[in-house]
């Protein structure tokens, strides 16, 4: 290249924060809350109850309870909720929920909670497969002519030859294979996986001995598989109650079998009972194990008494989730009913709840909540702004500090400065109110706004 430099770049990721990336566990070692660990801070007697329910969870001591956490705003409701969810593993199914979401025009409410329910609950399938593994040393497709023009010519099949570090074999493979074969792009000296039964074509990587000695592809490298090339392998994957719920809905629809789609946006009782006896055999023959997950509801006082009943119901299922429920109100009236009650929860459902209290942070709480926001978001704070944000969080809210880390980071960029001084967080500042000044600006120019 007459002594020019190839040079390759990385390409720029975008990484997407949100407001509970932080959030790893519920940080207690040896049975002591931590100040702060895990990404959480404070809230100590929250924690502590948060982490008896996680050992409720695993001994099995949850069914016909939920959980009910109740708190002012930006007290960490949602992060110990999160919080629960990482304790219990890491591939435990998370679905959060605003009470308001049950509002729909399309399906019931009692549905959208039992769609969420089922979506809750994870299906860890163990599934052994008869496969054909090897590095392909030698692909040779047949064509021949097509069955409607006779002017065009299709693959009909292929002799494809698989190597292990053990043998070699050559096969003779279908139109199905062979399709599988060109759509995945294998090549001679790509290590592939070939199912028996369904004749599925999985391409694993390159093989070390034909990967080429300068690779600006990204392809991946792998060696020479061991073994027969005929082997059995276990394949392990999730998939959640809601997921099968579906799936059996589409297979028993005409409608569905003609387009791929569903007729019908709810799913039948009788589907969902199908599917739950089904899991129930995959279970006793040791072919699956369920993964109870977490259903947070936000904002359970915008649930009527209706969806309050299901829930009650709902919670003494045998293939019911953990519900996490989260309320900011007092004394608030039932939404369907002229009944005012604590939290705006139904009496008999509050007795059912176990009730974890969340109090506001303090000063030093909300200072170190900043700093692992900051360094969630790649904010470099100096200390005076990092001061401001705390006295902002202090005096105003949490939330509002929060929200302004990432605005005086751009005005810093903006600035050429990597570092985000006060005099940048007091220009955001006056930029962006918060809810007392946009309240205090509303009651001024009352007469201006529409009513």
């Amino acid at each position: 290249m007459g002594g020019s430099e190839l040079r390759i770049r990385e390409r720029e990721r975008f990484l997407r924060v949100g407001m509970h990336s932080h959030v790893k566990g519920l940080g207690i070692r040896d049975g002591k809350v931590l100040p702060s660990a895990d990404g959480l801070v404070g809230q100590v007697e929250a924690r502590a109850a948060a982490f008896l329910i996680v050992r409720m969870i695993r001994e099995g001591k949850m069914a016909g309870r939920a959980v009910l956490l109740a708190g002012p705003p930006g007290t960490g409701k949602t992060a110990i909720a999160v919080a629960i969810a990482r304790e219990l593993g890491e591939d435990t199914p998370f679905v959060a929920m605003s009470g308001s979401e049950i509002y729909s025009a399309e399906i019931k409410k009692t549905e959208v909670l039992m769609q969420a329910m089922r979506k809750a609950i994870g299906i860890r399938i163990h599934d052994f497969r008869k496969i054909y593994e090897g590095v392909v040393t030698r692909l040779n497709i047949k064509y021949g002519k097509h069955p409607y023009n006779p002017y065009q010519q299709i693959p009909v099949g292929a002799a494809i030859t698989l190597k292990t570090k053990m043998e070699e074999r050559t096969f003779e493979v279908d139109e199905l294979v062979t399709g599988e074969l060109l759509a995945k792009g294998v090549s001679e000296g790509d290590v592939i996986w070939i199912d028996a039964e369904s004749g599925r074509v999985t391409k694993v990587g390159r093989s070390k001995d034909y990967a080429p000695k300068y690779d600006i592809g990204g392809m991946r490298v792998v060696e020479i598989p061991d073994g027969t090339i005929a082997k059995e392998r276990e394949f392990v994957y999730t998939v959640t109650l809601h997921d099968l719920d579906v799936m059996h809905a589409r297979s028993g629809s005409i409608l569905s079998m003609i387009f791929g789609g569903r007729e019908e946006k709810e799913i039948p009782s009788d589907v969902r009972n199908r599917v739950d006896e089904t899991v129930k055999e995959w279970v006793d023959n040791g072919r699956a194990e369920i993964i109870p997950g977490v259903l947070f509801i936000d904002d359970v006082h915008m649930l009527d008494i209706e969806a309050f009943s299901f829930l009650s119901r709902a919670m003494e299922s045998e293939l019911a989730p953990i519900i996490i429920l989260a309320s900011n109100r007092g004394f608030a009236r039932i939404r369907g009913t002229e009944v005012v009650s604590p939290h705006g929860i139904p009496l008999d459902l509050l007795d059912r709840l176990l009730i974890i209290e969340t109090k506001p942070y303090t000063k030093d709480e909300i200072k170190e909540i900043l700093k692992i926001r900051a360094r969630e978001e790649n904010v470099d704070l100096s200390e005076e702004a990092l001061e401001e944000l705390t006295n902002i969080g202090a005096e105003r809210s949490l939330r509002y500090a929060v929200q302004l880390l990432t605005p005086a980071r751009i005005i810093a960029q903006s600035k050429g400065s990597n570092k985000v001084l006060k005099e940048y967080v007091d220009e955001v500042k006056k930029l962006f109110v918060d809810v007392k000044e946009s309240a205090k600006y509303l009651k001024e120019f009352e007469e201006s706004f529409l009513r």
